[in-house]
């Protein structure tokens, strides 16, 4: 066999959704993989400002991968251009003799240095970004920055990643020749989520108790930060919409997973109505989800500005119809229209309450929508994820 690709892997901090697409790949004989974290905050727990609460992840987000944290100055408590102020990485690369240097967006300091440092030492550069012409900043000044500044950093760049159709695009509009684009989809360890819903499945009743839901009664679910951008009043003013004459409750339930800004203005609007029946859960965990996508009838994610949403695939392994708006990276990839759920314009309140109405119309509507979804993201895999980066290695290996 030949010698396997040395790849260095350049990322903010252990992400819960990476880390067992990065077991996977340091498995593979084909890959020498080691991961250079800029941060520990996520193993250490930290407050996220989006759910307003101290998070700590309920799954391993190390173990199975080489790796190592940067070291800094100053604080690693939050991430931004500047922070943390990481260093040594191009000792690192150096001394580590690597092959590729893969890196994680474009968006920090290092990561940008990282670029440069693999150009002058000789090694080839992946990039896998979230971006997608629709998620970026209204402001003018922004766009011109980035249309003077993009192309010239893409040329650096050997192979780009690409989440998804959309990310796709983002990359040709700058400039990119489509054969330097490789598909590496934005997935979650489906293997793990449809397992945790079969579980949860044996127990639905139970939760159904516990949160005091009606038998018979379809339950709509929204499972993310409660953020303006996110538009989680949208949905519930869509919710409001169902009601029969604008007093009564509407026959479906609406259930808040998530924390955020947003909270105390929807709760509010609620108390005005005097429903019961819209729950507000807070934060539950990664493995605590599973729970309440197995609980749903439908999943709805309203966001203006969303990169992709992995909340999308988590539903979709749980057999579930998803409504999205058409600002949702992932929609063109994961959502078949009138198939396994819904796009509707961003915004368009009555629209989106029509879907909830298609998607709950019948206990037979969301069951055969809900298959759909467990097809269509069976496909939207980790392996697909690892095609994808063996294709592009051997690309730059091809192109030295």
């Amino acid at each position: 066999m030949p010698r396997p690709y040395r790849v260095a892997y350049l990322v903010s901090h252990p992400i819960q959704y990476q880390a067992p697409l990065l077991r996977e790949i340091a498995a593979l004989p084909e890959v020498d993989l080691t991961v250079f974290f800029m941060s520990d905050l996520s193993v250490r727990g930290y407050r996220d400002p989006g759910f307003g609460t101290r998070i700590r992840w309920d799954v391993p987000l190390l173990g199975g991968y080489r790796y190592e944290f940067l070291p800094a100055v100053g604080p690693r408590d939050r991430l931004s251009f500047w922070r943390p102020l990481s260093h040594r990485l191009r000792h690192l690369l150096r001394s580590g003799q690597f092959d590729v240097v893969w890196v994680h967006g474009y968006s920090h300091n290092v990561t940008l240095r990282a670029i440069l440092w693999a150009k002058a030492l000789g090694m080839k550069v992946l990039l896998r970004g979230e971006s997608h012409l629709m998620s970026g900043s209204p402001s003018r000044v922004k766009r011109h920055l980035k249309k003077a500044v993009l192309p010239g950093l893409f040329r650096l760049i050997d192979g780009f990643l690409a989440i998804g159709t959309l990310n796709r695009e983002y990359y040709a509009h700058y400039g990119v020749p489509d054969r330097k684009i490789f598909m590496m989809p934005y997935a979650v360890d489906n293997e793990f989520f449809q397992k945790k819903a079969r579980e949860a499945r044996m127990c639905r009743e139970q939760l159904r108790d516990e949160l005091g839901l009606e038998p018979g009664r379809p339950v709509i679910l929204y499972a993310s930060k409660l953020q303006g951008h996110k538009r989680p009043g949208d949905l519930l003013e869509a919710y409001v919409n169902l009601s029969p004459n604008g007093a009564q409750e509407p026959r479906p339930y609406l259930v808040f997973v998530g924390d955020g800004e947003e909270r105390h203005r929807l709760e509010e609007r609620i108390r005005g109505l005097g429903w019961r029946s819209v729950l507000f859960l807070g934060f539950k965990n990664q493995s605590e989800l599973p729970r309440y996508y197995d609980l749903c009838d439908v999943f709805v994610l309203p966001s203006a500005r969303e990169p992709w949403g992995l909340v999308v695939n988590e539903a979709m392994n749980a057999a579930k119809p998803v409504v999205v708006s058409d600002r949702v990276g992932c929609a063109p990839d994961l959502v078949r229209d009138g198939v396994n759920g819904f796009v509707y314009p961003v915004g368009d309140i009555a629209a989106l309450a029509e879907k909830l109405r298609r998607s709950t119309d019948s206990p037979e509507t969301p069951l055969r929508m809900g298959q759909e979804s467990l097809r269509i993201i069976d496909r939207w895999s980790f392996s697909a994820d690892v095609q994808g980066l063996l294709g592009a290695l051997e690309h730059v290996a091809e192109n030295r």
